[in-house]
């Protein structure tokens, strides 16, 4: 009995970019963030734009107050720091856009 060393990911078979979106979960780590894969660089950012502005809208359409212009764009700011954006290269993943040195995975 042999134990490889090696990790097999799971990959969709033409995936070229990982984007992986977290939540606020307070002040614990996220355990399930939302990962999705991509073949082309324009259908992760459609994804990207779409899902930030989903959860722009819910923020927005939850809130007990009205949002002012400058609140809109801190809770726009503060959505796009929740993604991490990662090339997968023959080498492993590359980080494109997110956390560089962080606790998050």
């Amino acid at each position: 009995m042999t134990i490889s060393k090696n990790i097999q990911l799971e990959l969709p078979l033409f995936a070229r970019y990982k984007v992986t979106h977290f939540i606020d979960c307070g002040a614990w780590i996220d355990p399930n963030p939302t990962i999705e894969y991509f073949e082309e660089w324009y259908e992760m950012e459609d994804y990207v734009s779409e899902e930030t502005q989903r959860r722009i809208d819910y923020t927005i359409q939850h809130s007990p107050f009205t949002i002012s212009e400058e609140e809109y764009k801190e809770i726009e700011e503060y959505e796009n720091a929740m993604y991490k954006i990662e090339e997968i290269t023959n080498n492993g993943l590359k980080l494109i856009k997110g956390w560089v040195n962080s606790f998050i995975a």
